[in-house]
């Protein structure tokens, strides 16, 4: 719907304007057209009315639901946190105005574009899936053997990383045993700390992480970077070991295996931080299928 005011206007432009609109007084013309049409009016209107005014009011999706538009008019339309209002003639200017408090519509349709733009912004970015190897359970003693991460976006894994890592200290026979990495295979193909650390969090960036147990993966790379002067690793995380407790009761434990074994998710290869980053991805998508 649109309402159009005409004020000292040529003949011609009154005759143009009764082709689209019904002309209920002299110069004031409504009807009920789309919005190219009523752009393409307002356009010729603009063209045509020459020293003659003109206003216009049509259907907007705002607060109030309209919208105006004026040419060679004093009133002007202003905005006051998206409502629409008219400024008279003699009025102080925009900048001079006592600010208008937002209306509860106004704030819950600023609070909606945020959070759209957020998952937007998220679903666009994806999420990181990590996981470490260590020589052992104390991040104040031991050392990473291994980092790995998933790049997922819209469900789907879109690039990968994995790392060998040289520690200083060998390898404790039991860990080779879980991991099946050894001594050898760290010093040939293993990365300085540094070096692993540097393009693991270039990998990674500043993207949500989902991890398993997010705790120790958290405190060993945090280790890793005071020890590489490196800023702390603070990404935002989503632990799937937290996730299971709230959500299942009747798994024996916790442990990413067992997870994967309940959610019927093959976990054949595990303590190889690829693997264990592909099966925390499934158990992360299975658990969010359940909520």
């Amino acid at each position: 719907m649109i309402v159009v005011s005409l004020t000292n206007c040529p003949p011609r432009l009154r005759g143009d304007m009764t082709k689209w609109l019904i002309e209920l007084n002299t110069g004031v013309y409504v009807g009920n057209v789309s919005a190219r049409v009523r752009d393409e009016l307002w356009q010729r209107i603009c063209e045509h009315v020459g020293d003659g005014r003109a206003t216009m009011v049509f259907t907007a999706n705002n607060e109030q639901g309209m919208d105006f538009r004026v040419h060679n008019t004093t009133w002007v339309p202003m905005d006051f946190d998206g409502i629409r209002l008219m400024l008279r003639p003699g009025t102080a200017s925009e900048q001079e105005l006592p600010p208008v408090p937002p209306s509860r519509l106004s704030q819950m349709k600023k609070v909606q574009r945020i959070r759209t733009a957020q998952e937007k912004k998220l679903r666009e970015q994806g999420y990181m899936v990590i996981d470490v190897e260590t020589t052992g359970l104390r991040a104040d003693q031991h050392e990473i053997i291994e980092l790995a991460a998933l790049h997922v976006v819209e469900h789907r894994v879109t690039d990968t990383f994995a790392a060998l890592v040289r520690p200083n200290a060998p390898v404790p026979a039991a860990i080779t045993a879980l991991t099946g990495i050894n001594n050898d295979m760290l010093q040939e193909n293993g990365l300085p700390l540094s070096e692993a650390m540097q393009r693991f969090l270039a990998f990674v960036a500043d993207r949500r992480v989902v991890c398993h147990h997010a705790a120790f993966d958290y405190a060993f790379l945090k280790a890793a970077c005071r020890k590489c002067h490196m800023p702390e690793f603070r990404n935002p995380y989503a632990d799937t070991c937290q996730l299971a407790k709230r959500q299942l009761d009747d798994v024996p434990d916790y442990k990413l295996a067992t997870l994967a074994a309940h959610l019927g998710i093959d976990a054949t290869r595990t303590h190889r931080a690829l693997d264990d980053c592909r099966i925390t991805h499934a158990v992360f998508e299975k658990l969010n299928e359940k909520r």
